[in-house]
């Protein structure tokens, strides 16, 4: 069935990069691997169909800082269109906390 689907940049794989795009955004400024993001929340369009070779650039700006919550404006362009626009929230998270959290949850799955 995939095959026979068009061969373009899939709305995952945009909201994928686009997340990606944020956390190299914010790294820099974060004391990465300690504290890292998790996002939350995704409000994006998906504008314009992207065929394989074309470069997609993601333009990232944060827009918003509430406690540990950060949102973002984030577009998508592969050089002929806009592919996709609108917002994207993140939250600063300590990452052996989280990781401990995650840890336990998944021994009450196996329990």
């Amino acid at each position: 069935m995939f095959r026979e689907m068009p061969e373009v940049l899939a709305t995952g794989f945009m909201i994928g990069l686009r997340e990606w795009a944020c956390v190299e955004t914010l790294r820099p400024h974060l004391d990465w691997p300690a504290e890292q993001t998790l996002g939350t929340h995704v409000n994006f369009s998906h504008e314009a169909a992207t065929p394989p070779g074309l470069l997609v650039t993601v333009d990232v700006r944060l827009e918003k800082i509430e406690g540990r919550r950060l949102v973002f404006h984030v577009e998508a362009h592969d050089g002929v269109d806009r592919i996709s626009s609108g917002t994207h929230e993140r939250f600063v998270i300590d990452a052996a906390v989280s990781r401990s959290k995650l840890a336990q949850k998944a021994e009450k799955a196996q329990a």
